[in-house]
């Protein structure tokens, strides 16, 4: 159950996805509204803002040997329609200013 396996994933994020969640959550991220480990058909993401298809994956060590998988994986979503942007686990909790202009990057719309 895809539903079931989602809310045992919010109960238990990694400390870079809680840190991640505490900026996105509440329309912070230029008001856009965030879903934190949410089902997108097979899958289930750790953050996606609906309105944008913009999809962000926070990765620990595991996905290291999962690339293939993970590669896989974003070429599904990206074909219904998301962007998917990936961070390190690392990246969130050292660089945490840098993933947050970067994700702003995807959401404000280019200019004319």
């Amino acid at each position: 159950m895809p539903n079931q396996r989602a809310r045992a994933l919010r109960k238990n994020m990694t400390d870079a996805e809680r840190l991640l969640w505490q900026h996105l959550r509440g329309r912070q991220m230029l008001g856009q509204k965030f879903r934190r480990q949410h089902p997108i058909g097979p899958f289930i993401v750790d953050f996606v803002c609906l309105e944008n298809g913009l999809i962000i994956e926070v990765d620990g060590g595991q996905h290291a040997l999962e690339i293939e998988k993970d590669g896989q994986r974003t070429a599904w979503l990206k074909t219904e329609g998301y962007q998917v942007l990936r961070f390190w686990n690392h990246e969130v909790l050292k660089e945490l200013t840098s993933v947050k202009e970067r994700i702003a990057e995807f959401l404000i719309p280019p200019p004319p």
